[in-house]
């Protein structure tokens, strides 16, 4: 599934660097605004042990996981919204992207060049994250304001759908003018329809990195910045994942058993990209069904919520244009009883049809004629 999470922040948090840990696909990270321009786009593979297991079990003659798409979003300055620091050209970016990275530095670094080269100055994770957000929110503002009086006159003739709108548009646009994101504000179904139509940046999900300093990376409960990024993220529902961008650029460079070995010396149970990686997936609400055969084990990304003719179609357009049912099987299911066959002998091999939901984990078969 093409859906990708914009990795943004002020200019010098760490975010290219962080990029760089992510796809290893050599971003600039130099200490000076607007090092990244352009947004780089890198693939990720989403780590999940099922496939791994999987794998053990079937011995296929090859295995795929599924992947995640994370976009290196140029810093953003204040001001944005009026253009200042290639501001439109950046919240366009942002626009395109379906969840939001916001990396924070949460550490004091006096060789750090801080924005308008304020250099050595200590740290303010909540000013960094009000500019953000405030333009962003700027940015919504304007949107608003520009379908707000079109919209008005249109729902006064008793138009439908005008009136769903300017309903919305009323409950947004206070919100706005309070400095708050879009995000803050609960939504009915059919109130939700209208306002992903508006393609506001401040509804879009977001995911906090507060990244930390190398030495504080094993206890971030002890950093006052994080209980500071955490405080604020409560108040919007958001998470908060912990890194540290230079750890996990060094990790990135290591084979697999020397990873290990790291991330024990280093107090973490695993890296911190894998974690932002699940955390991201999580944001959006995907989840992974398996194909699992002898020529191939694969991992497949579906929005929870999908029915099975749409989780075949991510495979194929002609799987779900023919969908006729998916035989189906849990993953604990399989790792239990240890074949299919076995699965299938005490009854828990299943034959779903067109409405059945897709549930994490699932291992599916599809049937189709076409």
């Amino acid at each position: 599934m093409a859906l990708t999470a914009g990795i943004v922040g002020l200019p010098n948090v760490g975010k290219s660097t962080l990029f760089n840990a992510i796809t290893k696909a050599g971003a600039e990270a130099a200490n000076y605004p607007f090092a990244t321009i352009d947004p780089n786009v890198g693939m990720v593979e989403v780590p999940d042990e099922r496939l791994n297991k999987l794998t053990e079990l079937i011995k296929p003659k090859k295995t795929v996981p599924t992947t995640f798409e994370f976009t290196d979003i140029a810093g953003i300055v204040k001001g944005a919204s009026r253009g200042e620091g290639l501001g439109n050209k950046f919240l366009a970016n942002i626009r395109e992207v379906d969840a939001i990275i916001h990396v924070v530095r949460a550490f004091d670094d006096e060789n750090v060049m801080r924005e308008n080269n304020r250099e050595g100055e200590f740290i303010d994770p909540m000013a960094d994250i009000e500019t953000i957000n405030l333009e962003l929110i700027l940015a919504d503002l304007e949107s608003v304001n520009k379908r707000y009086a079109r919209v008005e006159k249109i729902a006064r003739t008793k138009d439908k759908d005008a009136v769903a709108e300017f309903n919305v548009l009323q409950k947004i646009k206070p919100v706005l003018e309070d400095g708050k994101s879009a995000r803050t504000i609960e939504f009915d179904e059919d109130e939700a329809k209208v306002v992903k139509s508006l393609f506001l940046l401040t509804t879009k999900p977001v995911l906090y990195v507060a990244n930390v300093s190398e030495d504080e990376v094993g206890e971030p409960d002890n950093i006052e910045y994080v209980k500071q990024i955490r405080e604020f993220a409560a108040t919007e529902n958001a998470e908060v994942a912990i890194i540290s961008a230079r750890v996990e650029e060094e990790i990135s460079e290591l084979e697999d058993d020397e990873k290990a070995e790291f991330l024990e010396a280093i107090g973490l149970q695993e890296s911190g990209v894998d974690m932002l990686t699940r955390a991201a997936y999580h944001l959006l609400g995907l989840a992974t069904y398996f194909t699992a055969g002898e020529k191939e084990v694969r991992a497949w990304t579906f929005k929870r919520g999908m029915k099975a003719p749409q989780m075949a179609g991510i495979i194929h357009s002609d799987f779900e244009k023919g969908f006729i049912r998916a035989v189906t099987m849990s993953y604990e299911d399989l790792i239990k009883y240890g074949s299919e066959k076995a699965v299938r002998e005490a009854g828990r091999l299943r034959e779903e049809g067109k409405d059945y939901v897709g549930q994490d984990g699932d291992i599916m078969e599809f049937r189709f004629n076409v």
